[in-house]
């Protein structure tokens, strides 16, 4: 792989020595890649402000001559877009926080990532900008970053008596976190431990977010009682899943407790 430059979102920056950085980004055109900043605490010129959380930056990077599997080095950052409109709200922040980190922790290195990159670009401009209800925007984050991540939840028709959703009867439906499926109250005994309850109404809800091109996404309308079940549901079932507690997602929750 030759020397390259491209687009990137940073996801993750750990000091390294006295003056280096490690930094982790999702890029536009190879995926996942972690850096080394080298000298970037003292270098105005090269970093000058681009070096924030999931700031949107165009990078270059050098690859490493002598080791092959040594860090790749990060040449230069030039900031495309800092979302200041984010960093200066805190609940923005912690949301923005819970979706780098997931990438961050999931994704695998040097694999593309076009439409995670794109959803996630998406979802930062639209939560600086206030286009979207910022917790109805992370489930859409949450529900599309699971479909494309390839465990996107089955929330069509009871994975059972395959009874699609719209033709249960029940208002309660059983949402299975173990098997990533929901289960109508007819075949329930099925059941594992993990899961929980969930109306029928927010699980259409979700499914047409899910559906739903990103540019109608301004049409979303959820009730407040949805948004609270639909935040319990994919913050669960995504920890369960991945085998991971997040912390941006504990800090997210314990603001959530202070209103």
């Amino acid at each position: 792989m030759p020397d390259f430059s491209t687009d990137a979102i940073l996801l993750r920056k750990i000091e390294y020595g006295d003056h280096d950085f490690i930094i982790s980004f999702l890029t536009q055109s190879k995926g996942k890649i972690s850096t080394i900043a080298i000298n970037a605490k003292k270098s105005i010129k090269r970093f000058s402000g681009a070096l924030d959380l999931f700031s949107v930056n165009h990078i270059q990077c050098t690859l490493p001559k002598k080791k092959k599997d040594a860090l790749i080095i990060l040449s230069r950052a030039d900031l495309e877009n800092g979302y200041a409109n984010i960093r200066y709200d805190v609940f923005k922040t912690a949301y923005a926080s819970f979706w780098v980190e997931l990438i961050y922790f999931w994704v695998e290195e040097d694999k593309k990532q076009s439409l995670l990159y794109d959803l996630l670009l998406f979802s930062l401009k639209m939560l600086s900008d206030g286009a979207i209800d910022k917790a109805v925007l992370s489930l859409l984050f949450q529900i599309r970053f699971m479909h494309i991540s390839g465990f996107s939840p089955q929330i069509e028709t009871c994975a059972v008596c395959c009874t699609s959703l719209d033709q249960i009867n029940q208002k309660k439906i059983w949402f299975d976190f173990q098997d990533g499926r929901m289960l109508c109250q007819n075949c329930i005994q099925n059941k594992t431990k993990h899961g929980m309850m969930v109306s029928k109404g927010t699980l259409k809800q979700l499914y047409w977010i899910n559906n739903t091109p990103m540019e109608r996404s301004d049409r979303i309308r959820f009730s407040n009682i949805a948004i609270r079940e639909g935040e319990r549901l994919l913050e669960s079932f995504i920890p369960f899943h991945v085998g991971r507690n997040f912390k941006s997602l504990q800090f997210l929750n314990q603001l959530r407790r202070q209103l």
